[in-house]
């Protein structure tokens, strides 16, 4: 069966990701397209380097010309976030990506990404899903639709820079390392910051579809190359992108790595005191409380939702959101599409650097000194059948009223279950609606309590 999860249908290749199953569901967003009166506009169709990816979007866009929907295809793999804003740039009824982000490479994936240029919604999902697992007859088209190849760079280069200052950032002749991790960002990112005078090395610059031998996450575990290569060429940041290019990953001049929180943390403080945004702010349930301690320094709304860009997306479509992340390393700001964008997360934090002039690692410390300091860390647990189903309903059922030797005193249930003890440290076990896995989230203010809170996790398995 096929099944969508927290954002798109992602599957291993040539078991269940297969060229029928794609027709199946391109059949499906088609039967959307067509449904919803939307066949008049153009369809955006993009792809990551991931094995077959080109190919699979090539045989969507079949399925597209047959049913009379003409379709805009990129040149190369390219970034979702891009591909996502030209949608609105081409006023497109949406667009297709093939995609498994930050998944290992053996995973391909698809997701539709509406008009309004954020993940699709839990309708739109629930139909493409439904749809994608009927045999379903598109009705032949009065005319068949025009695939047109196009590479969306340039535009996309004029447009980010409206959320920068292009003239600071050149005057602060900064110098940067970018691993691409072999993903859609290399030659878009570099090529960028290289515009705006950066002096930029990169590792990891070749299109690899088994990403190196490692899952292209952008974490401090996949980064150590990236870590002791800022330190080697005495590089005032790394930046990273995952495969797909909506993630990123910082590395300060010390070759420190800085988790999604913490940059999430900086940028919003940043947006907020250097930039004059005003606004609410909103956070997944999974991200850290550090959010919490920014906007009550700023007086600022927090909203939070479950895990997801999708939930996030449609509060920053409904309400004045300065800025919206995840602590998987996602975020977007106000004014740009409610879709996560690696890219300008990474330019956000060249300019930060331009305009405070200090090292990226005094920059923090100076935030944790005037807002407070907590500490947050994540592991995925691996579980096989329906044993992930089995943990998840027992902890919600038996749900502790003590936890690693304290009081729970709230248990949120919004997605999963996070226990909010009495100290105002925080657990969180959810199932990864991708993968076979419990991802287990902690948060408290010193390294010790933290590992105390993951032991108890295990020691509940």
């Amino acid at each position: 069966m096929i099944k969508f999860g927290t954002d798109g249908w992602r599957a291993i290749i040539s078991d269940e990701f297969t060229f029928e199953n794609v027709q199946k569901v391109a059949k499906a967003i088609a039967k959307y397209i067509i449904d919803h009166k939307l066949a008049d506009k153009p369809l955006i169709i993009g792809y990551d380097p991931r094995f077959l990816a080109d190919k699979f979007a090539q045989t969507s866009a079949k399925i597209m010309e047959d049913a009379g929907i003409n379709c805009y295809l990129t040149e190369r793999d390219t970034p979702t976030p891009i591909v996502a804003w030209e949608v609105v740039d081409r006023k497109a009824c949406g667009a297709i990506m093939f995609t498994a982000s930050h998944n290992p490479a053996e995973y391909c994936g698809i997701k539709f990404i509406p008009a309004y240029a954020g993940p699709a919604n839990e309708e739109i999902t629930a139909e493409l899903q439904e749809n994608s697992n009927r045999d379903i007859v598109l009705p032949k088209p009065a005319k068949k639709g025009e695939v047109e190849r196009f590479e969306p760079r340039e535009r996309y280069f004029n447009y980010i820079k409206s959320f920068i200052d292009p003239d600071l950032i050149k005057k602060a002749r900064l110098k940067v390392v970018y691993d691409p991790m072999h993903g859609a960002g290399r030659g878009y990112v570099d090529r960028l910051l290289q515009d705006l005078g950066v002096e930029v090395a990169v590792i990891n610059g070749g299109r690899d579809v088994l990403f190196g031998g490692r899952s292209p996450e952008p974490t401090g575990e996949n980064l150590k190359e990236l870590e002791a290569k800022v330190v080697e060429l005495r590089a005032d940041c790394g930046l990273a992108n995952d495969g797909d290019a909506d993630r990123f990953g910082v590395v300060d001049e010390r070759g420190d790595f800085l988790n999604a929180n913490q940059v999430f943390a900086l940028v919003f403080d940043y947006l907020v005191s250097n930039k004059g945004y005003t606004g609410s702010v909103v956070r997944s349930v999974a991200t850290t409380h550090l959010i919490d301690l920014v906007a009550k320094h700023h007086k600022i709304a927090v909203y939070e939702t479950p895990v997801g860009f999708k939930h996030i997306a449609k509060l920053m479509l409904a309400k004045d959101i300065i800025i919206g992340g995840e602590e998987s390393g996602g975020l977007s700001i106000k004014g740009h599409i409610p879709e996560k964008d690696g890219i300008l997360a990474d330019l956000l934090i060249v300019e930060m650097l331009a305009k405070k002039k200090k090292p990226l690692s005094q920059i923090y410390q100076d935030l944790i000194s005037k807002v407070g300091v907590v500490l947050s860390e994540r592991v995925n647990l691996k579980f096989s059948g329906n044993d992930k189903e089995k943990f998840m309903d027992k902890l919600l059922k038996n749900t502790p009223t003590e936890f690693a030797g304290l009081k729970v005193k709230e248990v949120n249930k919004l997605d999963g279950a996070k226990l909010i003890l009495e100290d105002g440290s925080w657990v969180l076990a959810r199932p990864s609606g991708t993968e076979p896995l419990i991802r287990v989230y902690a948060e408290a203010p010193t390294p010790q309590k933290v590992a105390a809170l993951l032991k108890a996790v295990k020691d509940f398995v």
